[in-house]
């Protein structure tokens, strides 16, 4: 996860050159997260998926990915063991035998 740290602290060293940190406030951030995650969303809108334009797609994931990171550094949370710890708690809620191949939600297994 040194990876995700040393973006982690490019993004603050960012936000901070621009004295941003004052607007960054996590419900704030979430709502950045949401407008960026639509604006990736619109990049696919009335097209097949391969006929998103990809450098676009790529700008908008970035800002997602960002958005969140910044979420993450503000609870002090470790990316890798959230991500680790929901992983696990979809392998319970979405058993191989019951999921595999089906798309319907836990709850309708």
């Amino acid at each position: 996860m040194t990876k995700i740290r040393e973006i982690t602290k490019k993004l603050i060293e960012f936000r901070d050159q621009r004295d941003w940190s004052q607007f960054h406030n996590s419900k704030d951030l979430a709502i950045a997260l949401s407008i960026e995650a639509s604006e990736l969303m619109e990049l696919f809108l009335w097209k097949n998926s391969e006929d998103a334009d990809i450098s676009k797609v790529k700008d908008e994931l970035a800002d997602v990915l960002s958005f969140a990171f910044l979420i993450a550094n503000n609870y002090g949370f470790d990316i890798g063991q959230i991500i680790d710890d929901k992983i696990s708690k979809n392998e319970i809620k979405y058993p191989i035998d019951k999921a595999k191949g089906n798309a319907k939600k836990y709850n309708e297994l």
